[in-house]
């Protein structure tokens, strides 16, 4: 593992307000301590930063849920399979047309 990351490099990119590169740079990893008053601002931007990626996550969360939701809720409006061409038919609709195709078949022979 490598060295651990410079405070003062952390502080300087947080001020310049370079939030990307102090997280390139190793915010996270910083042990930063409650105790140390030059430490504050780390844990701050810390705190910030877990904060944001846990709303993040219950966002995706939230998103899949509801994507699921959706998909099953459409999955119950679909019809019932019916044969590759044929539109599906009630079945007191499949039966009448049966016996209307009898009746007619009955008839041409």
């Amino acid at each position: 593992m490598g060295s651990p990351p410079d405070p003062r490099r952390l502080l300087q990119l947080l001020e310049a307000g370079d939030l990307d590169g102090a997280i390139d740079a190793g915010l996270m990893d910083h042990p930063a301590r409650g105790d140390d008053p030059a430490d504050a601002p780390l844990l701050a931007a810390q705190r910030r930063l877990r904060e944001a990626w846990a709303a993040r996550d219950r966002h995706r969360a939230r998103n899949a849920r509801l994507a699921r939701i959706a998909a099953e809720r459409e999955a119950r409006r679909a019809p019932a399979h019916a044969p590759a061409g044929a539109p599906a038919l009630p079945p007191a609709a499949a039966a009448a047309l049966a016996r209307a195709r009898a009746r007619a078949a009955g008839r041409s022979s």
